[in-house]
């Protein structure tokens, strides 16, 4: 194998595997000397699992060797946020508050990974308990003085690196999207009910998703179909199984698809250089054959206060025996985010799944009266904030970080509608822009084919940052 893992997509180590021009032995000790190599700077993994990872990659080259059992991952390098069980490791959240006692069973999709032949090397960090869009210490391998995006920072700096062509991360508001879009890799939030969740911990029922951030977007496609299907252990997973192959899609372009274009209120105010590519990215669509309808959908405004509203009393609710015994081991922001949600009046909390109800049905509606197959957004307003830094300056605003971000993703968390982000940009300092594609309920399909296309047509995904592994 020429290169290292840092150049190549869960389909090139794969076909590498099956031509036996590697072996999967020698692409996890490159995973592995790749996290020794970038992680000092990135602190992207909180836990490595090195003999494991090389016993799994063993069995893989005995699959792969043998012709028989090998599965659509086998023998490729993977990595898992650490909210999510792993049967033998601990599940720490990026808390204190949770034991370092290891877990007796996988996640479903861990299980699912197992399954497929994935090779797994450790658990990548979190923004404690999955809340927040910083993940420290975890840094953004584009610039280490800024944040990586949350909650799945880790994951999203461990792929811009190029340690692994994919990490599972999960998503309430915006957790896969966020740091996918300022890593600048592809990232999937499929529908609500699409993937289990059994297994992972959690921090609002109503709104979390789990899916890739990945190298690119057939990566995500890849991955999906591993992930995709019905689990009785999470009922709202749904009964009927996925397409048979979320690839066979990919490459047939976006000619005389309808795409909605978001740009308004919640999704401006946005920098200069974001708006900047986000048209580019839109004229873009436009020269492969799309069809761009500018649409506006009002009641999103309510995006950020609708959001909070479900994830304080839910994640209290979730948490509230480590809230009464140990409220000391929890961040005080978190730890006010949670005790506002145990006091939060009920009526307030139905008022908020009422407005995603509202929200959920503006955004059906504007599908149905344009004909839509998808809309597209910026993914985020601003590229990656410094790690410490409190507010963005919009010009005529300044907004608080996390809300800035949360108000372009959560609209798809609040509606359950499958979401990706695809590199689409840099702006003047370097740092990656992201262009957000959103779909019908359970039609990932279209969604990854319009990102692959737009992938394939444009060199933003090609980009590598200063910290990778070499």
């Amino acid at each position: 194998m020429t290169g290292s893992v840092s150049a190549l997509s869960i389909a090139g180590i794969a076909r590498q595997l099956r031509e036996g021009t590697t072996t999967s032995v020698a692409v996890t000790r490159r995973a592995l000397d790749g996290i020794d190599q970038t992680d000092t700077r990135l602190n992207a993994f909180a836990l490595v699992d090195r003999e494991g990872a090389l016993r799994a990659a063993e069995q893989a080259d005995r699959a792969l060797s043998s012709g028989n059992g090998a599965g659509p991952l086998t023998g490729v390098p993977v990595a898992i946020k650490d909210i999510i069980h792993m049967a033998g490791l601990p599940t720490r959240c990026g808390s204190p508050a949770y034991p370092v006692e290891p877990s007796d069973q996988d996640a479903a999709v861990v299980a699912r990974l197992r399954e497929a032949g994935a090779v797994m090397v450790g658990k990548t960090t979190t923004h404690e308990l999955a809340c927040g869009v910083f993940s420290p210490p975890a840094a953004n391998p584009w610039d280490t003085t800024r944040l990586p995006g949350g909650s799945s920072g880790g994951s999203g700096a461990a792929v811009a690196a190029g340690v692994v062509p994919m990490a599972l991360g999960s998503d309430t508001g915006g957790s896969i999207r966020i740091p996918a879009a300022v890593c600048g890799i592809a990232g999937l939030k499929p529908t609500f009910g699409r993937v289990s969740r059994a297994g992972v911990e959690t921090l609002a029922w109503s709104l979390d998703h789990i899916g890739p951030l990945a190298a690119t977007v057939g990566d995500c496609a890849a991955t999906l179909q591993v992930l995709a299907g019905p689990d009785p252990a999470d009922p709202p997973t749904k009964p009927s199984p996925p397409p048979a192959d979320y690839s066979a899609m990919l490459g047939r372009g976006v000619d005389g698809l309808r795409l909605g274009v978001l740009a308004s209120r919640p999704f401006s105010p946005m920098q200069p250089d974001v708006e900047r590519a986000f048209r580019n990215a839109v004229e873009h669509l436009e020269e492969l054959g799309a069809g761009v309808v500018p649409i506006d959908i009002p009641e999103l405004t309510c995006t950020v206060a609708t959001e909070f509203a479900i994830v304080g009393p839910e994640a209290a609710a979730y948490h509230r025996r480590l809230l009464r015994e140990s409220p000391e081991l929890i961040d005080p922001g978190i730890r006010q985010l949670f005790a506002i949600g145990t006091i939060m009046p009920s009526a307030h909390y139905l008022k908020g799944l009422g407005a995603r109800r509202i929200i959920r049905d503006a955004l059906r509606r504007a599908f149905d009266r344009e004909r839509l197959d998808a809309v597209i957004t910026p993914t985020l307003p601003a590229t990656a904030a410094l790690a410490d830094q409190e507010m963005i300056d919009y010009g005529e605003m300044e907004e608080d970080v996390t809300s800035s971000y949360v108000r372009t993703t959560a609209p798809f968390n609040l509606s359950g509608q499958p979401a990706l982000t695809v590199p689409c940009g840099f702006d003047r300092d370097g740092l990656p822009i992201g262009l957000q594609i959103a779909g019908r309920p359970f039609d990932e399909a279209t969604v990854l084919r319009i990102g692959a296309a737009y992938e394939a047509t444009t060199t933003w995904s090609e980009h590598r940052p200063p910290v990778r592994v070499e």
